[in-house]
């Protein structure tokens, strides 16, 4: 009997009762074949051990997408891993996984493939998405277009399409997180709980309205074991800032149904907005989330590797964005890049707006869904120090923040690049490129830009068109060995980034300096030591000096920033709004900067016009080209965004 967990169906699946094939002896060529035909068939076959720890694939569905020469594939990869492996032993609770009778433990990985029906048309790369929280946004992240978010909707097809179009790059996702509710756009695991073993699991949640029950999101893939609700290590407790001291709430006065809090009296007692709970109950199984890692590992070597299996890439370059880039940098400190026939696995790794935070996931009780960093946010930091082992299994990485990372969650992008006490400068790697993408929040807002849950307006500056020559730049660097260009950070030794108490900001009327939050931000848990907070340096309009500086940054119309506070309504109003920034438009002409007292210069006094404003801008566009931080492709877009800010101004 296998010891998963249930998993949910997906649509189109095939039935239980559908025939399993067993792949006898073959030559590459046979099994290719055969492989094909079962593909087509909507069928199941088993893998050899030889090849990868996938031991069999349950195909859904395939289905061709649309006349764009692509086809969509959906399955289940059911795999093995040895316990008594050394890469697998680090697995937290690997030893209280059960075991099937060949003395291994199974997981079964949700996969979706978007590949090239004639393998001639693809660049041989497999560009590897680790699905957040079950999510597929690769599409979106590059490809241009609002809606650019499904297989059918590809946007300009850059990922996809090949010549001049786009860069002809075979797609897959992997599934890996436990607590994912699954379905046709949400791809998860399915993994065995530990035995004999109990736990307390914990979560934070900050409410931005008063409320007399509330979910603690980060714990759904925990249910309360059968005495929770009245056992003494089930509490709800409530503080004041990141570091403040938490205070037990009476448990008489509240409640909890699965994962969530309900008060018992809603007149006398409600969650109030902006401050942070935690909630902790002993849960009644405690799903070994470690072995997500094994099975990105084992599906993406199978795909690479395996003659049988439904996509066959030359390389491998993989993608997470946000909570997914601190699976990889998770993934990469954990030694997850040799798999267990000692090959590399990832050509290429590429971990975007994760700072230098690592993902709850590898450990008891852990909370993958949290948007936290504060409590992943440990040494090692630095890209040689998280790096330990074998150097033949490092792989070609890329390291790209925002403004975001260097401000808010406690994510501290600058620790990747600075030593842990704040005190200097590191080196780059030769393998390794860290860009700051200066003047962003951790993903664009809405353009023209609008308020949500913070003081100020969204930040919508654009970059995907720096990730979209830096996606080129990293299949060159791992196909061809052509080094992408140099990083750029700020640092400490040109006065680019400075201590968060030294930072100089300027004084707009109505915007709170962010200097202020150094009170709320700073701190520690007690007993441990505070990291040095080290933001980017700005320049007299509040945009930030280092980096890559796109056209909306440094031919500006307003002051892009990476942080933004939190809207008063939503409580808490001196601390940061979760993962925002702000656009504080630049006073229109010389009278209304007078009336404001706003030091920054006006618009009408920087450019006399709306063609002197697009001559600049195509001329810092021009230089990104130069340096290979932006496409020739992609001029005419960032050209037309540019005269939409001028209308929008």
């Amino acid at each position: 009997m296998s010891a998963l967990q249930p998993m949910a169906l997906l649509p189109n699946r095939a039935p239980r009762g559908a025939r399993v094939h067993y792949l006898p002896r073959m030559t590459a060529r046979a099994i290719s074949f055969l492989a094909s035909s079962l593909l087509g068939a909507g069928a199941l076959w088993a893998c050899s051990h030889a090849s990868a720890e996938v031991v069999r694939w349950e195909q859904i569905s395939r289905e061709d997408i649309a006349d764009t020469g692509l086809e969509r594939i959906v399955g289940i990869a059911h795999g093995e891993i040895d316990p008594a492996d050394a890469r697998n032993r680090l697995i937290a609770d690997i030893e209280h996984a059960p075991r099937n009778k060949s003395a291994r433990v199974e997981f079964a990985s949700d996969v979706c493939i978007v590949r090239h029906k004639d393998a001639a048309k693809s660049n041989g790369t497999a560009f590897i998405e680790v699905p957040n929280r079950g999510g597929r946004p690769l599409i979106g992240n590059f490809s241009l277009g609002a809606a650019a978010r499904s297989d059918a909707d590809q946007g300009d097809r850059f990922l996809l399409a090949i010549g001049k179009d786009g860069q002809g790059f075979d797609l897959a996702w992997i599934g890996w997180e436990f607590d994912v509710a699954r379905g046709p756009d949400k791809l998860g695991i399915s993994l065995p709980s530990a035995q004999g073993v109990t736990a307390i699991v914990r979560a934070d949640m900050i409410p931005s309205e008063r409320t007399a029950k509330a979910t603690f999101g980060d714990l759904a893939g925990y249910e309360p074991s059968v005495d929770a609700s009245a056992a003494a290590d089930c509490t709800l407790t409530v503080r004041d800032g990141q570091y403040g001291e938490p205070q037990a709430i009476d448990r008489a006065r509240w409640h909890l149904a699965g994962n969530e809090v309900v008060f018992n009296d809603a007149s006398d007692s409600q969650f109030e907005p902006g401050r942070i709970y935690t909630l902790a109950y002993r849960a009644k199984s405690l799903p070994i989330a470690g072995i997500g890692l094994a099975a990105v590992r084992d599906v993406a070597s199978w795909l690479k590797n395996a003659p049988d299996a439904p996509l066959h890439a030359q390389r491998t370059l993989a993608f997470g964005s946000s909570q997914s880039g601190r699976f990889l940098r998770t993934f990469l400190r954990d030694g997850f890049n040799q798999d267990e026939h000692a090959r590399k696995v990832f050509d290429g790794v590429w971990a975007h707006i994760a700072g230098a935070a690592y993902l709850s996931i590898n450990e008891r009780g852990a909370t993958p869904t949290s948007l936290s960093s504060f409590i992943a946010t440990r040494p090692p930091f630095a890209i040689d120090a998280m790096l330990a082992g074998d150097r033949a299994f490092r792989p070609k990485m890329c390291f790209t923040n925002t403004a975001c990372e260097y401000w808010c969650g406690g994510r501290s992008a600058a620790l990747v690049h600075v030593a842990a006490d704040g005190s200097a400068d590191l080196a780059t790697p030769p393998d390794a490129r860290i860009y700051f993408l200066a003047g962003a929040q951790h993903g664009a807002g809405a353009f023209p830009a609008k308020r949500s849950s913070g003081a100020q307006p969204d930040n919508p500056l654009e970059t995907r068109w720096s990730m979209r020559a830096l996606a080129v730049a990293m299949d060159a660097w791992i196909t061809n060995d052509i080094a992408p260009p140099a990083s750029r950070v700020p640092r400490l030794d040109d006065g680019t980034l400075v201590p968060l108490e030294s930072l100089v900001f300027p004084a707009i009327p109505g915007v709170r300096s962010p200097v202020i939050a150094q009170a709320v931000m700073l701190g520690a848990p007690s007993g441990e030591r505070a990291l040095p907070f080290l933001v980017p340096a700005v320049d007299a309009d509040g945009n930030e000096r280092a980096g890559v500086r796109t056209p909306e940054s440094s031919v500006p119309l307003a002051t892009y920033t990476g942080w933004n506070f939190r809207n008063p309504a939503t409580g808490a109003e001196r601390a940061f709004a979760p993962l925002l920034g702000s656009r504080i438009p630049l006073p229109p002409d010389a009278g209304a900067r007078e009336r404001r007292r706003d030091p920054r210069r006006s618009i009408e006094e920087r450019y006399t016009n709306e063609t002197a404003y697009l001559i600049r801008a195509r001329d810092a566009a021009s230089a990104l080209i130069a340096d290979g931080l932006l496409l020739e492709r992609d001029l005419p877009h960032v050209l037309a965004r540019m005269k939409a800010q001028w209308t929008a101004r």
